[in-house]
């Protein structure tokens, strides 16, 4: 029996002056209960509710941990609340947007719009039916392979300059003034806005093959210059990271630097080499300024990105809002945007779970 006490006297005295584990959320309940009672005297708002009730749920949340735990443990309660305060205030705008686009884009998303292009519509008219149109025509596929073709060129110019930079500073720099040079101009790249690599492009080719030349090409090396850095910078902490222990390993059986490199360092890194390189097309995918200046707009398909003007996503979007099809009659040019908005943020999801997956299957493979 005194053994029994003494036991439960310690859970008590463990147990003493703390709050249950269904606390915090009784305590979010009852937030959401007073906050949205309050809103409803004053007309109710949905955007207004879960403000006011995050406010009541952090002060309610500190007022009882401070009556029964005391001020310490309440100021860790208060400061945890604020932090997943601010990870919810973070996630509402990304959920906004996907919820907009997506309510408003779904109704002009179909299979016709995902491989018809631009060529020849003009829009709704009042007697679509009699006219024999549809009520909506015209599709994305020019610009989708424009996106595609574009994008790829990027990263066939990106990579490699981005990779090899990456090695060099990592592997061959040794904190020299070449180095910390290409560093600083890295840095600096990474904060060029979108619009200046557009017009470096466009001038870089205006003296290659004249004023005025816009081409896929143009748009790609555009592309580049904003790729380049992320590239350089994710790659460079990749190489960074893979233990010393693993190069001194290699020159201690006479293996020569870059083939140490090349078989033991680079695939020792890349699964975060590919992940930051996906990041990377993930980031330039949606550019629209650059694009717009190098690679203009086109209603039809061209695939090649060596001659003429080529359409991409972010330029549908933008030229569908700005200048519609049938001036008299937005409604359908609108739609296509949204429909074109929606078919970019998948895109770039797929995109950035691609980054994640490929990270899993080429991280290095441990066992015992």
């Amino acid at each position: 029996m005194t053994v029994t006490t003494e036991v439960r006297s310690r859970r008590s005295a463990l147990t003493r002056n703390k709050l249950p584990n269904w606390a915090p959320w009784a305590v979010a309940a009852g937030a959401l209960v007073v906050s949205a009672a309050l809103l409803a005297l004053a007309g109710f708002n949905v955007w207004g509710w879960a403000v006011l009730a995050a406010i009541l749920f952090v002060a309610a949340n500190w007022a009882v941990s401070f009556a029964v735990e005391g001020a310490r443990k309440a100021a860790d309660r208060f400061a945890t609340s604020l932090m997943f305060g601010a990870f919810i205030v973070a996630l509402v705008p990304l959920v906004s947007v996907i919820w907009t686009v997506l309510a408003n884009g779904i109704a002009g998303f179909s299979l016709d719009f995902l491989t018809s292009d631009m060529q020849g519509v003009r829009g709704r008219v009042d007697n679509a039916t009699a006219a024999g149109e549809s009520p909506l025509m015209g599709g994305i596929a020019h610009a989708l392979v424009g996106t595609f073709l574009i994008t790829l060129w990027a990263s066939i110019i990106s990579i490699p300059i981005g990779l090899l930079t990456a090695i060099y500073l990592v592997e061959y720099g040794q904190g020299g003034r070449l180095s910390r040079a290409i560093t600083f101009f890295v840095d600096v790249m990474t904060g060029i806005p979108s619009i200046v690599a557009g017009l470096f492009a466009a001038g870089l080719f205006a003296v290659i093959a004249g004023p005025g030349f816009k081409a896929g090409i143009v748009g790609a090396v555009a592309l580049s210059v904003l790729m380049i850095p992320v590239v350089v910078r994710s790659s460079e902490e990749m190489l960074k990271i893979v233990p010393n222990e693993l190069r001194e390993a290699a020159y201690a059986l006479g293996v020569r630097k870059w083939r140490t490199i090349v078989k033991v360092v680079i695939p020792t890194a890349i699964s975060g080499i590919a992940s930051g390189v996906t990041i990377a097309i993930a980031r330039v995918i949606g550019e629209t300024a650059p694009l717009i200046v190098t690679a203009g707009f086109v209603t039809r398909m061209n695939a090649n990105v060596f001659s003429d003007w080529m359409a991409s996503l972010p330029a549908f979007i933008y030229y569908q809002i700005l200048n519609p099809t049938s001036p008299t009659n937005p409604e359908p040019s609108t739609l296509r945007a949204w429909a074109a908005a929606l078919v970019l943020i998948v895109l770039v999801m797929l995109l950035n779970l691609g980054a994640r997956l490929i990270a899993r299957v080429f991280a290095p493979k441990t066992g015992r």
